[in-house]
């Protein structure tokens, strides 16, 4: 398993430093990394990695302010230079606390620890079986109040992610199932269903229109997320923009 993650130091160095880390790294890819929290704010609302590199002291946004922010919250590694912070890191549940200059061995430490409690969600999800995919077939089997519903594929409309949890929108009925929207993307079928936004699936089939960032589904507008619009172009429309 390869985690994404992103770098956010108000320090041009630091951030060098980490990408060389990174780079040296197999189980860890990096997505974005700046020095500006607000536009780390932006992406991690649009987007869904892994692992946040956070740094705390930052000028217009603190790292424990951009923390208090965010919805959904990837893997957090703290990387500061001030030691004073760690108590309140982990009472955040913090999965690490890089203090500053830490060595690539520390920065692996860091990395094994984060990837073990990714491997434990994951898990904790799988043992739930709220999803399972029959082989061959049409449909996927949704463990959901105290029921085995039986979804066709051809019946889902999208999918929204809400924290540990996913709505199905059918044309009929909504249905709210402990899952993963990482893991349900890796289960359904490519050619019918496609990421549009870090909190949303959509059924090909069901896409009218694209207006700006938006897709209209029936009467629902779907927000598209930055990275994710060229494919959505290319694999809806046809067109490469």
């Amino acid at each position: 398993m390869k985690m994404t993650c992103i770098v956010v130091d108000d320090e041009v160095l630091a951030i060098t430093l980490l990408k060389k880390y990174i780079e040296q790294t197999p189980d860890i890819e990096l997505k974005y990394s700046t020095t500006n929290p607000v536009s780390a704010l932006e992406f991690l609302k649009e987007e869904t990695v892994d692992v946040l590199f956070l740094d705390i002291q930052m000028p217009g946004l603190t790292g424990l302010e951009l923390l208090a922010q965010l919805p959904n919250k990837p893997v957090i590694i703290f990387t500061t230079a001030y030691a004073d912070y760690a108590l309140e890191g982990y009472q955040l549940e913090v999965t690490d606390y890089l203090l500053k200059p830490f060595s690539l061995d520390r920065f692996k430490q860091a990395i094994a620890k984060a990837k073990k409690l990714i491997a434990l969600k994951s898990k904790a999800f799988e043992k739930a079986g709220a999803l399972s995919m029959p082989v061959e077939k049409d449909f996927i089997n949704v463990k959901a109040d105290h029921k085995i519903y039986k979804v066709k594929f051809d019946e889902i409309r999208f999918i929204e992610g809400l924290k540990e949890y996913v709505s199905f929108y059918t044309g009929d009925q909504r249905i709210i199932a402990l899952e993963s929207l990482k893991r349900l993307e890796s289960l359904l079928p490519e050619n019918k269903f496609i990421r549009v936004h870090k909190s949303y699936i959509v059924a090909i089939d069901e896409v009218k229109a694209l207006e700006g960032n938006l897709l209209d589904i029936g009467d629902k507008k779907i927000p598209v997320g930055k990275t994710y619009r060229q494919e959505i172009v290319k694999k809806i429309f046809g067109e490469s923009i």
